[in-house]
């Protein structure tokens, strides 16, 4: 009977874990992309896209043609849902991102987390 008790608190807690692991990987990834494209690694921009299941760092600006082998991928969990900014690019040595904004992270229970960037590239959640 306990455990019967305890699941749904386990599995509430399981959910906002799961976002708030979301938002701050979100949030360490654009961090990322920010001071590979200050440090102009590989002589490029960096930039972020943000899908229904992952975060992909990648170099360059354009997500169809860059270059895989330098990809960075981190899953999303099934239960969070993002929406907002799909794409965050930083130009090479300024790291001015071209968008300000936010991405909101939703989980099954509506529970929200958002990421913020702004014109400086300052990221917060």
């Amino acid at each position: 009977m306990l455990t019967a008790l305890s699941l749904p608190v386990y599995a509430s807690f399981v959910q906002r874990n799961d976002l708030d692991l979301a938002a701050q990987n979100l949030a360490t990834t654009i961090r990322r992309a920010e001071t590979y494209a200050r440090a102009v690694n590989y002589g490029t921009a960096w930039s972020v896209e943000i899908q229904t299941s992952n975060i992909v760092l990648f170099q360059g600006t354009v997500f169809a043609t860059r270059d895989t082998a330098l990809d960075e991928t981190t899953s999303i969990p099934g239960s969070v849902t993002p929406s907002g900014l799909g794409e965050i690019q930083f130009t090479k040595l300024s790291a001015a991102p071209n968008v300000t904004g936010t991405v909101t992270l939703t989980d099954a229970a509506n529970e929200v987390r958002t990421v913020t960037i702004n014109a400086k590239g300052v990221v917060s959640y």
